[in-house]
């Protein structure tokens, strides 16, 4: 999505995924009519005609669980780049931008090799500090990169900015947005019935006729991203660190949004190598859902997409798997957020047969009705708000189950981390009583009914479901969450959650560091949603620009599922603040010119 609010928008979109499976309350079929072109490409139509309303997005079956390192990162770098338009859309004049793009890649090759004499003069102990350290640069990099600047300033002339997004919204579009996970990427968009050949045209387009324009100023982009959503978060760094602790083999071990040395060298030619070997026909799904004929979008597919060649390349296998951790692993950090603990263990990927006992297992736990609320809250007294527990969203090389609680105050981490342990001890030794077990697969399936309700979440999952490798999960799951027994439980419990298995992180209050007392209320999602949305909303110094994202905030609140709400509310409550007093400041400068 080309707003400010990327990021955050598909937080809310993964929240959705992120706990039970999306299914119908019922084992009914889902009505998905399937088509494959000659080319590979997938399409998945599901036809609704409740609103004249069309759901439309497309998976590229990558995450950065496909990268390798020296380019981690690309595959979130490839979202933003896949808004650039083509050679018609987003450019004045075409001919005149490619050779000042291939100036660019020039300038970069030469910044790259001045980049590595530093790291050689590090390794030798003769360079101290961050490479890419602005106040460090070298004359010879200084001089390149206000030639890179140069450049990057002729290409922007030529540059007609948001028209890609604005052909959309001229059209009567809305919800455009994209998103990346360790295993996938997706685009998505809804459009009135009438557009749906737009649809058809505009996304086969940027396929057949990519352009990676901008792409060094992009790649800043990201960088000035992560800045925001890692660097200058509270506890992102840190929680980022107990990712790459926690797989040790898996490419699950890297961030999606990469780390900073790879974000600051991908080239445009490595890019063009991702985009010929991941965005090709073969390696792609396309979702439509709502109001549409299938026979008129099975002639418009073989229209429009069935344009594009297949891929000449193979997209390679991941064959690395996790090797088996043989002791605990812990790490505390100090931070500007509430004292907290979290332990979590690895389990199974979303197909896996057990991955339906894992999520009876988290509902058990989670939520007022849970065992950690009763026992941790209501009963000890311990933990303050709600205690947490998850199975993750499903993933496709494997998951993980996850507790957290907030320490009450006098109470200490070791305390709540035994509550916490002995409530699973006490999964893995005693039997679920029968009206427990059907009050989880209850509310599970009820939760996930409503998902399914929305045409456009239904999309959504089919497209995620369908990168992960089979969008039949949205289904076959159903039975197996039904399937669960007392004794499923134990047995997964006991299998997957021992000590020595387990990784655990402590978040102790940074010393002078005070809680922000309207984000106290929240759950651990809910303020990391909130400070990624400020910190988001801060760098925006343009009152036109932050007036819409405020309002793309306010349409996500209709949207979410209700836990997520009171996060998104206050975020649009600071962005309306924030809009004003920057109305107020431009007011100023105005009147005193």
């Amino acid at each position: 999505m080309r707003t400010r609010l990327r990021f955050v928008a598909a937080a809310g979109l993964l929240w959705l995924l992120a706990s039970a499976p999306a299914v119908p309350a019922q084992e009914a079929k889902l009505a998905v009519e399937e088509h494959t072109l000659k080319n590979g490409m997938h399409f998945l139509f599901v036809e609704r005609h409740q609103t004249p309303t069309v759901s439309g997005g497309w998976a590229a079956h990558v995450g950065s669980a496909n990268e390798t390192y020296g380019q981690t990162g690309i595959a979130h770098l490839f979202e933003h780049m896949m808004f650039k338009g083509t050679t018609t859309v987003n450019t004045k004049d075409f001919a005149k931008e490619r050779p000042i793009m291939e100036k660019l890649d020039a300038v970069r090759a030469e910044l790259a090799a001045e980049y590595e004499k530093v790291r050689a003069a590090k390794r030798l102990g003769e360079f101290e500090g961050e490479i890419y350290d602005p106040e460090k640069e070298t004359p010879r990099i200084k001089e390149l990169r206000a030639q890179l600047k140069k450049l990057q300033d002729e290409q922007s002339a030529l540059v007609v900015k948001e028209e890609w997004d604005g052909i959309y919204e001229g059209q009567g579009s809305s919800s455009k947005n994209a998103f990346t996970t360790n295993d996938v990427t997706v685009y998505i968009v809804k459009i009135p019935a009438n557009k749906l050949e737009l649809w058809f045209w505009m996304e086969s387009e940027r396929l057949r006729d990519a352009v990676l324009r901008e792409f060094y100023a992009e790649r800043d982009v990201v960088r000035e991203e992560r800045r925001m959503r890692v660097e200058s978060d509270p506890t992102a760094a840190y929680d980022e660190q107990f990712e790459a602790m926690f797989w040790t083999a898996t490419p699950y071990h890297h961030p999606v949004i990469g780390w900073p040395a790879d974000v600051e060298s991908i080239s445009r030619e490595q890019g063009e190598a991702f985009f010929s070997t991941y965005y090709a026909p073969n390696n792609l799904t396309g979702v439509l859902v709502g109001d549409f004929d299938p026979k008129i979008a099975r002639e418009l597919a073989e229209k429009y997409f069935g344009r594009l060649p297949r891929g000449q390349k193979v997209p390679p296998v991941i064959v690395t798997e996790e090797i088996e951790q043989l002791a605990e692993r812990r790490m505390a950090a100090a931070a500007d957020t509430n004292p907290k603990v979290f332990v979590r263990w690895r389990t199974v990927p979303a197909i896996h047969k057990d991955s339906g006992a894992f999520k009876v297992a988290a509902g058990l736990l989670q939520g007022r009705a849970g065992r950690l609320y009763k026992s941790l809250v209501e009963e000890q007294g311990i933990a303050t708000g709600e205690p947490g527990a998850s199975a993750g969203w499903p993933q496709r090389l494997g998951g993980y189950m996850e507790l957290d609680a907030e320490l009450a105050e006098g109470h200490g981490h070791a305390e709540i981390e035994a509550a916490l342990l002995a409530e699973i001890e006490r999964l893995r030794t005693v039997a679920v009583g029968e009206q427990e077990l059907q009050r989880v697969k209850n509310q599970t399936l009820a939760d996930s009914y409503r998902r399914l309700e929305d045409s456009f979440y239904l999309m959504i999952q089919l497209a995620y479901f369908a990168g992960l490798g089979d969008w039949r999960l949205l289904e076959t799951s159903t039975s197996r969450v039904l399937a669960v027994t007392a004794e499923d439980v134990l047995r997964v419990a006991a299998a997957y959650l021992t000590p020595e298995r387990k990784n655990v992180l402590w978040y102790s209050r940074k010393a002078g560091a005070p809680e922000d007392p309207e984000l106290a209320g929240l759950d651990a999602r809910g303020k990391g949603f909130v400070k990624q949305a400020l910190a988001q909303l801060e760098a925006i110094a343009d009152a036109t620009q932050l007036a819409k994202a405020v309002e793309e905030l306010r349409s996500m609140g209709q949207q979410v599922p209700a836990e997520m709400k009171p996060a998104v509310d206050i975020a649009v409550r600071r962005g309306e603040e924030r809009l004003k007093k920057l109305q107020a400041a431009t007011s100023s400068e105005e009147a005193k010119q």
